[in-house]
């Protein structure tokens, strides 16, 4: 049993055999992401307690999302926010509203059916920014839509942890929670803007002072998950805050400074995160509730799909990049595994099995989604553009 072994033995055993299937995925052109989840799922009954490999993947996700911080400057995210409420809006209802009614008109109580939607609402944004790189998409028209909705859900996605939470503690969830949670968000992102505005402004200068690599990789990362530790500190998602961070240093003038010393310990740390996210799926005990199960799934696809065709339309994005952009968003990842894990008894079997099919549905539509485009659209016309979207 690797939980009976040194964990330094186990740490290697799985970074070796995260290696195998990233060679595998590389000569196979299969998704690795999908391999790191079903090795996961195998050591499920090793590994689920294992806390190295919880704490790395907690590194992971925070420094995956400082980085996608990065490419955002308060300008831009201010107009991006601009242009994203509506489309994410109609997510909020399509995804959550509608998955909670149809839950409870299967028979479930209010409760109940307020989980199940919380579950199928959130896209995995780690999923989906790792694809994006993974596919070479993140100069794609579609990657500034895709990511602001991403960013949406991840503001909304703690609000409803919260009340979920309050809800099963047997707690009144009033409205001045409610009022106290928004305004932590409101706080912490406020705090973000002053300290890029004001102690970080010249932040480049300084970094170019600093010559030794380990000493430039401590203060990075560290920024990165003091930052995600203060959100948890206030109740709200190290993933929000790892983002604010980035944002709170995307001000200086070249970021590539700062993605060029902690990129590589991402790329190394981040399939753990993929691992652990199996370790938590418990597939050994039927399958509860099969129908409403295939509902879902055919709902969550179609929910995104019309997110992506009419919040991208309202975003700007032509009929061919809106569709992309909807085929894009359809997998489910962290925030739902999160929210699952509050369930009980039958619930919680039924959101992992939900949760471990439309990842690997949103993977492979993902994977095909510009082969689907094509199909219905036809081939594109080529013609110069002149984007404003994310760098690689």
């Amino acid at each position: 049993m690797l939980n009976e072994i040194p964990i330094l033995l186990g740490a290697g055993l799985v970074l070796l055999g995260i290696f195998v299937l990233g060679f595998i995925a590389l000569k196979t052109n299969f998704p690795s992401v999908i391999l790191y989840i079903l090795l996961g799922i195998v050591l499920a009954g090793t590994l689920n307690h294992s806390e190295i490999l919880h704490f790395s993947s907690e590194v992971a996700i925070v420094l995956m999302f400082f980085l996608l911080g990065l490419e955002f400057s308060t300008k831009r995210l201010g107009s991006i926010a601009k242009k994203i409420w509506s489309s994410g809006l109609l997510d909020l209802i399509l995804s959550l509203v509608v998955s909670m009614l149809i839950a409870f008109g299967f028979g479930m109580d209010w409760f109940s059916a307020f989980l199940i939607g919380g579950i199928t609402y959130a896209t995995s944004s780690s999923i989906t920014a790792k694809l994006l790189d993974d596919k070479g998409r993140m100069a794609n028209a579609e990657t500034e839509f895709v990511l602001g909705i991403l960013i949406f859900e991840d503001l909304i996605a703690p609000i409803v942890v919260a009340v979920l939470i309050a809800l099963s503690a047997g707690d009144a969830f009033t409205s001045t929670d409610l009022l106290l949670l928004v305004g932590k968000i409101v706080g912490l992102a406020l705090i973000a803007i002053i300290l890029g505005k004001t102690l970080f402004k010249h932040f480049e200068k300084f970094l170019l002072r600093i010559d030794d690599e380990d000493f430039k990789f401590a203060l990075l990362v560290g920024i990165a998950l003091a930052f995600g530790g203060l959100a948890l500190l206030l109740g709200l998602s190290e993933v929000l805050g790892a983002f604010l961070a980035g944002v709170m240093l995307a001000e200086i003038g070249k970021i590539e400074r700062v993605e060029g010393t902690v990129t590589p310990i991402k790329n190394l740390m981040l399939p753990t995160f993929f691992v652990y996210f199996g370790t938590t799926i418990n597939v050994g005990s039927g399958i509860p509730m099969p129908i409403l199960l295939i509902v879902l799934l055919i709902w969550s696809v179609i929910a995104k799909i019309i997110v992506g065709v009419v919040g991208g339309k309202l975003y700007g994005l032509s009929k061919r990049v809106s569709l992309r952009a909807g085929l894009s968003l359809c997998a489910r990842g962290e925030f739902s595994v999160v929210i699952a894990s509050i369930a009980l008894g039958s619930i919680k079997v039924f959101g992992g099995i939900y949760i471990i099919i439309s990842a690997f549905i949103g993977m492979l539509l993902f994977s095909y989604a510009n082969k689907i485009t094509t199909k219905i659209y036809g081939k594109p016309v080529k013609k110069k553009k002149n984007l404003n979207v994310p760098t690689a």
